[in-house]
Formats: structure tokens, C-alpha cells, sequence
């Protein structure tokens, strides 16, 4: 028998002074409400009850639980509430692990107006590179962008973004403009070390990344505005999603190359969460508002 249940039935029956009155409030049967009488009993092992057919009344060691049963219950009750209401209202912490560079770019901007939607949520943002595991850090979401391995994490797609090779003006100015992705072997390539597809000795092509092309480069970074800021400043090649150089691609300061070969299909911006089948509302209404903006304006 449920022993919440069980006690909440013994306090009701406490208090009419009968198992049947007490069953009639909690909408089950006489027998039923007995039950979870004797199922305390037997679990306590003492007598909680003195019964006759006509008179129901506490026995000592009854009315010691009873207190107990009186204090604990209600807080069960406003335990069981403020758990509801997370899942009915938006409230309370949200913990969020966002890839650094693209947290910096399009989700600091958004917690403004989101705040401003939801003034009783509280956000920690978390802006890290690394592949961070959301259910052993206790994170409420994240934002991945790529390929995603398998698991059981709930997912929705933001988003897409393209990979793109760019290198400033002067840098092709000074060492040429390469046409062939061999040709990528004799100029500085800069790249990003949290990536699969590009290391420090080669980087993939073809758009599910089955071509690998050997490079050089005299810098290696975890971090893709790292990779930006020497590519501006002219050190070398990069080979970086759009939401890293766009605007420097609108402001002339790096020019897209284009070479012989597709660029890898880097994926989608995507949003996972922990498996829970009703996720709290203050998750819910995150996810929503990045749907409705990426949608608007995609990253």
C-alpha cells in the first residue's frame, strides 16, 4: 500500500471517527480504507486504532502518530506543489551549457528580452567548447552544434550552419589565393582542436567529410574566435562555421574561399535536454523563445 496514502486515510479517519467517513472523503471504498489501516499496523507494528462496530477511537500509541502524520503531511503536500507548479510556471534556476563563441554571439544578447518574458527564472550560463555531460553537471539544457552522437537526450533543431574556408585580404595578398583544396598544404591553416574533422595535419572535405587534405599551420586553438582574431590580423587560413565569421565576412576583413571541393555539412544548432517526458516549464519556455528567435533571424 501507498504509505502516504495510508497515512492520509488514518489522519481522515482520526478525525471523523470512522473508517467509512474517511473513505467517503478520499473517494475509495470502506474495504480499501481499511486496508491501508491494517497496512500501517502491520508496517508500525502497533495498534493505531481501537475498533468496535460502532466506535473508532485513537490508541495511545495512535495519537503519538497522528502528530507526527499532522506535521509531516502538509509538508508533503506544499513539497508536491512547488514541484507542480516548476512544471506549470516558469520558475526557478535554469542551468544552460553553451558552446563559448556562439553563446557570446546569440544567446548572452537573448536573456534580456527573455528575462524581461519570465522575470522568475534565473539563469546561469555555462559558455564552454567542451562536450560537457548535461545529466552528471546538472545542466537543464545545452546548445550543440554539429553532428550529434547517440543518447538519450531529448533534442530540437535550431537552427543550420555552413563551414566556410576564409583568410583576410592581406594574408592572400601575400601568399596567393589557394583554388584546390591541395593546395591548402602550402599555406598557414589555423585550426580548431575540440573539432573531428580538423587537426593539426589535416582537414576533411566533402560534405560528409570522407575526403582528408594534409595541412600545416603554426596555430592550434580550442576556441574559434581565437582562430578568428589571427585570421583577421592575417597569420593564415581558417576553416570556421558562418556564426564565427560572418560579420567579418560582412566587413571585409576575411574573404570565403572557393576551392575544389564541398565543405563539410557541419549540422544543425540543436538544444538537448535531460529524457523527462514533462520537463519542467522554465525548460520548455527557454526552448520555445530560441525556436521563435532563431526562427526570425537565424544565427
Amino acid at each position: 500500500m501507498d504509505r502516504v496514502t495510508s497515512m492520509r486515510v488514518f489522519v481522515r479517519a482520526a478525525s471523523a471517527g470512522s473508517l467509512s467517513a474517511a473513505a467517503r472523503h478520499l473517494g475509495m471504498s470502506p474495504a480499501m480504507a481499511t486496508k491501508h489501516v491494517n497496512a500501517l499496523e502491520a508496517r508500525l507494528g502497533v495498534k493505531l486504532f481501537h475498533r468496535t462496530t460502532r466506535q473508532l477511537s485513537l490508541t495511545e500509541a495512535g495519537s503519538n502518530y497522528l502528530e507526527a502524520c499532522q506535521r509531516i503531511l502538509p509538508e508533503i503536500d506544499e513539497a508536491e506543489a512547488a514541484a507542480t507548479s516548476q512544471r506549470i510556471k516558469a520558475t526557478g534556476l535554469l542551468r544552460m551549457n553553451v558552446p563559448l563563441s556562439f553563446g557570446t554571439r546569440f544567446i548572452a544578447p537573448l536573456i534580456p528580452e527573455f528575462s524581461h518574458r519570465h522575470p522568475e527564472v534565473k539563469i546561469e550560463l555555462g559558455l564552454s567548447d567542451a562536450q560537457l555531460d548535461l545529466i552528471a553537471g546538472s545542466w537543464d539544457l545545452a546548445i550543440r552544434i554539429g553532428r550529434l552522437a547517440d543518447s538519450p537526450l531529448q533534442t530540437r533543431q535550431l537552427g543550420n550552419s555552413c563551414m566556410l574556408v576564409c583568410a583576410a585580404p592581406a594574408y592572400l595578398d601575400r601568399r596567393g589565393v589557394p583554388r584546390t583544396v591541395g593546395e591548402l598544404a602550402q599555406h598557414n591553416c589555423l585550426s580548431y582542436t575540440l573539432s573531428a574533422m580538423q587537426d593539426s595535419k589535416q582537414w576533411a572535405f566533402g560534405t560528409q567529410g570522407e575526403l582528408r587534405v594534409p595541412i600545416n599551420g603554426d596555430l592550434l586553438a580550442n576556441n574559434g574566435d581565437a582562430l578568428l582574431a589571427a585570421a583577421v590580423a592575417g597569420q593564415g587560413i581558417i576553416y570556421q562555421p558562418h556564426f564565427i565569421v560572418g560579420e567579418a565576412l560582412a566587413r571585409g576583413e576575411l574573404v570565403a574561399l572557393e576551392l575544389d571541393k564541398p565543405v563539410i555539412e557541419l549540422g544543425g544548432i540543436h538544444v538537448l535536454y535531460p529524457p523527462d517526458r514533462r520537463p519542467p516549464a522554465k525548460v520548455r519556455v527557454m526552448i520555445d523563445y530560441l525556436a521563435e528567435v532563431f526562427a526570425r533571424t537565424p544565427p
